[in-house]
């Protein structure tokens, strides 16, 4: 069966502790089909071949089946539509695979991308909620972002600046970055899909907590937030980075593709 030359396929046989590492390293790294760049696997986004040869988002990467990676970049992806680069790529990435003669995506592709994505960040605030990682209300997360609790403070983005610049001065003194002019993530939802994701009314600031250094839970949020900003353009601003390094970054963890 041959591999499609965006993704890596580890040899079956390791001699040596190096040769595991090696092979890890290189598992969790894709070539980016339209730019060419090879970028960590949970930087990128992941479109799957249906068995029609309908090709589909598949942000949580657990479709089965061959895939292609792209650069979560709106704008670059339009553009690789409009030019017929997407085009040629996917059956270059596809070639020889069940559907190819047929591939084919639908003309909403970006827009299916973005629901998507924002779909990952919404299920991934609920599982970390139901975890009892996410603290709610102004005066809670302000309490615990000046004590050092919070790892990641978010901000809908119909958010006030004055309401921002408080927690978002509260935080600098709990993670003793006063004077650097840190803030919170605007990320790319407002209140209303906040409120909805985790079913609480007029959600505006939230916190993700990092209790004793543990910041699994902010990495796993900032991977969402990070990949849908790329995508739409944003700036989240200057809160907690994901480490791609850590394995429960995946904004896919625990979440079924449907």
């Amino acid at each position: 069966m041959r591999t499609p030359p965006n993704e890596r396929v580890a040899s079956d046989i390791v001699d040596s502790p190096r040769a595991r590492k090696s092979a890890k390293n290189s598992e969790s790294e894709r070539r980016c089909i339209l730019s060419g760049e090879t970028l960590p696997r949970d930087s990128l986004l992941r479109l799957a071949l249906s068995p029609d040869g309908q090709i589909l988002p598949d942000p949580g990467a657990k479709a089965p089946g061959r895939g292609a990676w792209i650069k979560p970049d709106r704008a670059a992806l339009e553009s690789a539509i409009a030019n017929g680069q997407l085009k040629g790529a996917l059956l270059r990435a596809f070639k020889g695979g069940p559907g190819n003669v047929g591939l084919s995506y639908p003309d909403d592709l970006p827009d299916r991308l973005l629901a998507a994505l924002e779909r990952t960040l919404t299920e991934r605030l609920g599982l970390e909620l139901r975890a009892g990682n996410v603290v709610l209300g102004s005066n809670r997360i302000e309490e615990q972002s000046r004590t050092g609790r919070i790892a990641l403070l978010l901000h809908a983005s119909d958010s006030s600046e004055d309401g921002r610049k408080k927690l978002d001065q509260a935080w600098r003194v709990g993670t003793e970055t006063e004077g650097s002019g840190n803030r919170g993530s605007v990320i790319p939802l407002d209140r209303a899909a906040l409120s909805v994701a985790l079913g609480r009314e007029n959600v505006v600031h939230l916190g993700i907590s990092g209790h004793a250094g543990d910041l699994r839970a902010a990495n796993r949020v900032g991977q969402a937030i990070s990949r849908l900003s790329n995508f739409v353009g944003s700036d989240p601003g200057n809160s907690v980075q994901p480490d791609p390094g850590d394995p429960l970054a995946s904004a896919g963890d625990d979440i079924e593709n449907t």
